[in-house]
């Protein structure tokens, strides 16, 4: 048996700076504007993931961090190999969510879905077309689905489908469901995970029967797989936790990955032009939900020859390792998934910080999936921004910022009609929300609180608080410009 290899100094140091950096929001801005991906702060903690997957023939490396000391797999393969074992050993405590600034976050505990709670397919197509079609039918005049649209309607989906109908319109249910995420492993969580629980009782209770509940009422089968994996503490209610973990997936899938997937193929990006699962695929690849999550080791097991001992910290960052990882990756495995021929362990999904397989989190990938589907069945998506090539992919694509349009098949782009003044006027009037919108955007940048403390952090604030008065100033003359073409 081996420890673990630790990365040199100099790798550990410079690993460290990149999450640090994260902390400052201009710390790569001229990076970012030259478009050199290898010196903003992403790309720096990948490049040094590469290094040390091309320099140490792909095997778990220990990083040394101001955050903590990880021991981090670099490649999907190991990832997937070394977490399963650690969870087969009883050996991993529940996973919490570490952002690229160093930040831990909570995650709702995995907890398992019984294999017959999801919905069929067709119930799920019919029930997601129910509350699609209003939100098509809410795009503006350019066919663009606003994030404002977006979220509400998609969080409203998404509970309709796991929680039942008699959900749908309880968007409180969404905000107690983010907030006792937020506060898994605090004190706080037990009350907030009860009150969580008082509130999905009623939909299980009397359960809407095209739903993930009315699923988890038909069955009790997964209770003591859950308790044995230590996701469901003596006591609570096993039901509502796995409705819970249900919901919180389905929700990042429908608000997030499913916008995401729309743009990449508005983009033409190869992979999502193949279809809705093509696109879901690419997006949960390229942009995971779950980017990085730590999984403590509390007691010492072994894998492939290697120890690990209790106290580690297990870093799995699909979101940080580079796209074409090399060594023990599974792309140079071959069809069996390792060099003896032994099978490839199920991977843990992007959308969950389990160590190993969920099938919660595969019920929300066909969600998202479906969604994509419907809303590009008659309607072809097109990207105005940000600006997406395939030859240059970003390292991260929040959907807050993206402008999708689903114009009808065969429909001629707003820009290219030829219309009278008052069609111009409706495009004036969806520019001057746009500019709103880029001046909301400045203005929250500006109030981050990463700016302040020196001088240079106080002159960007004053240019983007600069830059956002200009967008106000320009969406008063937009629209007093859309009035006249009205009149």
């Amino acid at each position: 048996m081996t420890t673990p290899a630790t990365a040199r100094p100099l790798e550990n140091a410079v690993f460290g700076a990149a999450m640090l950096a994260h902390r400052l929001p201009w710390a790569d801005a001229p990076a970012r504007a030259l478009g050199l991906d290898v010196l903003t702060r992403e790309g720096a903690a990948r490049a040094v993931l590469a290094h040390l997957c091309r320099g140490g023939a792909g095997r778990p490396v220990r990083l040394r961090t101001p955050f903590g000391s990880f021991l981090v797999p670099l490649g999907p393969a190991d990832t997937a190999g070394l977490l399963a074992e650690g969870a087969a050993s009883d050996a991993l405590a529940p996973a919490v969510r570490l952002d690229a600034a160093g930040r831990r976050h909570g995650l709702h505990p995995h907890v398992p879905l019984p294999p017959d709670a999801a919905p069929a397919a067709d119930v799920l197509a019919a029930t997601l077309a129910g509350e699609l079609e209003p939100l098509a039918g809410a795009r503006r005049d350019d066919h663009v689905l606003t994030w404002e649209a977006w979220r509400p309607g998609l969080l409203r989906a998404a509970r309709r489908v796991v929680a039942g109908a008699a959900a749908a319109d309880d968007s409180l249910l969404s905000e107690v469901l983010a907030r006792t995420a937020a506060a898994a492993g605090s004190r706080a969580h037990d009350a907030r995970a009860a009150a969580l629980h008082r509130r999905l009782a009623p939909y299980l209770a009397d359960p809407d029967p095209g739903s993930v509940a009315a699923g988890l009422a038909r069955s009790t089968a997964a209770v003591p797989a859950a308790r044995r994996e230590g996701a469901v503490p003596p006591g609570e209610g096993h039901r509502e936790e796995a409705l819970a973990h249900t919901l919180a997936v389905v929700s990042e899938a429908a608000v997030t990955t499913a916008l995401q997937a729309l743009a990449l193929m508005g983009a033409g990006m190869p992979g999502a032009a193949a279809g809705p699962a093509g696109a879901v695929a690419l997006a949960l690849d390229r942009f995971p939900p779950v980017e990085a999550a730590v999984h403590p080791v509390r007691t010492r097991f072994a894998w492939e020859g290697l120890t690990v001992d209790a106290g580690t910290e297990i870093l799995a960052a699909p979101g940080w390792l580079p796209q074409d990882a090399g060594g023990r990756d599974a792309d140079g495995q071959g069809a069996d998934g390792h060099p003896d021929g032994a099978p490839r362990r199920e991977r843990p999904s992007p959308l969950c910080g389990s160590a190993t397989g969920c099938p919660a989190a595969a019920f929300a990938v066909r969600v998202a999936e479906e969604t994509v589907r419907f809303l590009t069945t008659a309607s072809r998506p097109a990207l105005l921004s940000p600006a997406l090539t395939p030859d240059r992919m970003p390292l991260t694509l929040a959907p807050h910022t993206l402008r999708v349009a689903l114009a009808a098949e065969g429909a001629v782009p707003p820009a290219g009609r030829a219309a009278g003044p008052a069609a111009y006027a409706v495009l004036a009037r969806a520019d001057a929300d746009r500019l709103d919108g880029h001046a909301r955007t400045l203005a929250a940048c500006a109030a981050e609180p990463g700016w302040n403390g020196d001088e240079t952090g106080e002159r960007f604030r004053t240019r983007l608080l600069e830059h956002a008065d200009r967008c106000t100033r320009a969406a008063s003359d937009v629209r007093a410009a859309a009035r006249r073409l009205a009149d």
